[in-house]
């Protein structure tokens, strides 16, 4: 059944997106992170492959940085395209994303698989890491473009208004990985190998499953092979819209990196496994809060290209609402129970040792993060594209970076680098939010009226 963005109470409509997608991302997410509890416990090697697999996450989140490229620029002008009921404009962006990942992911995977060898020892492999990243990441490399494909196209099925056929796109595939995890790391021994076997596999399941959508009757826009083609029209609305997102994936790459040579240095391989750990916690807790945001994404620009300001300032107030409360009841989880998140994935008693203290340092800030991810995603879907850009720089490049990089060297060590991120949270997030307020949200005007913003 289409959800209807234009009607009905908004904070049920935004639900009715974000249920869905919350619970297959959270599937999605559960079969990355499995791999990671199945490599973590590993008899003897658990601890430095856990390590290696950590070194691949730049190559991931590039991925992913280049699937928001374009992905997260064409979503929301293919829903203020529906908005404005001109659907075959939105067929044509459709068409534009699609034409757009199949082409960069065969660019992405030529170019890390063959300097793979060096791209590992820059990203802050050891000698004795790099043979398991390699392992890794030669193999995970060949489901790039299945990976950006159902990935990119699944937010179009969401902003099509079939959140439920969204949530199986990822289901499906998490499901298969899940089984195949253990089947392959321990039944056939093929440890770090067995892991991204498993991922590979799984990505291709949920690509068929996403274009099989757009190339059924059941879909009411089609995935038509004249508008793959590149348009410089359109490309010259999706791809600067979608460098917010390109940006807030790439920076999260640039700050593993960082982070992974500052804890070589300063940790040795211990500590570069301990944030392999941390960034599986965080990326479990932060992802109520990010689809509470994709939710309440596709609503914003439906509404905002029908003119419906009050749904906009309604799925504002909500989608920050929620995701403030989510964060301090996270946070406090953390607080009080890091052994127990840190032994989920490890069985290493230095590790788990490592990882409390830094888990406590780590996620101070994270209830503020929320004032990022409510600002950040409403100029998105406002095409408000320079500002997006600007606070996506601001937080991770002109405050994370520098202080990852200084801080461990001004006498905190190791702690330097976990200390960077609830600095960065405060004061990044809240001039995200507070220039998100007074630019945008007070600048709404009534029903019907033309925006200004």
């Amino acid at each position: 059944m289409q959800s209807d963005f234009e009607h009905g109470t908004v904070w049920k409509v935004i639900m009715a997106q974000s249920i869905p997608l919350m619970a297959a991302q959270l599937v999605h997410l559960l079969y990355n992170v499995v791999d990671r509890i199945f490599i973590g416990h590993m008899p003897d090697v658990g601890s430095i492959a856990l390590t290696g697999v950590g070194l691949a996450f730049p190559i991931t989140a590039l991925t992913a940085a280049f699937t928001n490229l374009f992905a997260t620029g064409g979503a929301p002008l293919f829903a203020i395209a529906r908005g404005q009921k001109r659907e075959d404009e939105a067929e044509r962006i459709l068409g534009q994303v699609a034409g757009s990942l199949l082409i960069t992911s065969a660019l992405l995977f030529a170019v890390c698989f063959l300097f793979r060898k060096n791209i590992l020892y820059l990203f802050g492999a050891s000698d004795t890491s790099y043979a398991y990243a390699d392992r890794y990441l030669k193999i995970y490399l060949l489901g790039t473009a299945a990976a950006m494909l159902s990935t990119g196209l699944n937010g179009f099925i969401n902003a099509s208004g079939y959140p439920k056929v969204g949530m199986y796109t990822i289901l499906i595939g998490a499901v298969v990985n899940i089984i195949l995890d253990p089947v392959f790391i321990y039944l056939l021994h093929m440890g770090v190998a067995g892991a991204a076997l498993a991922t590979v596999i799984s990505q291709f399941v949920s690509c068929f499953w996403a274009v099989r959508f757009f190339l059924s009757d059941t879909s009411p826009y089609q995935l038509r092979r004249e508008y793959m083609k590149p348009e410089m029209r359109l490309q010259k609305e999706i791809v600067p819209l979608g460098v917010a997102g390109f940006v807030m994936q790439g920076t999260n790459a640039l700050v593993q990196i960082v982070c992974n040579v500052m804890l070589r240095e300063y940790g040795g391989d211990l500590y570069v496994g301990t944030m392999t750990v941390i960034n599986s916690i965080r990326e479990i807790l932060s992802l109520p809060a990010l689809c509470f945001c994709s939710g309440a994404q596709p609503v914003i620009s439906y509404n905002y290209g029908a003119k419906k300001y009050q749904r906009i300032r309604e799925s504002i107030q909500f989608m920050t609402l929620s995701c403030g409360l989510y964060t301090l009841a996270a946070w406090a989880v953390v607080f009080f129970f890091p052994k127990m998140m840190m032994s989920v994935f490890t069985s290493d008693a230095a590790m788990i040792a490592a990882g409390e203290g830094a888990l406590r340092l780590y996620f101070f800030g994270f209830v503020f993060m929320m004032f990022q991810s409510a600002g950040q995603s409403s100029f998105t879907a406002l095409r408000c594209t320079k500002r997006a850009i600007f606070f996506s720089l601001f937080r991770k490049v002109i405050i994370v970076v520098p202080l990852t990089l200084l801080l461990p060297g001004m006498g905190f060590g190791y702690n330097g680098v976990f200390l960077a991120e609830p600095v960065s949270n405060l004061i990044g997030g809240l001039a995200c939010f507070i220039t998100m307020y007074f630019t945008v949200y007070r600048k709404l005007p009534q029903d019907g009226e033309t925006a200004v913003i």
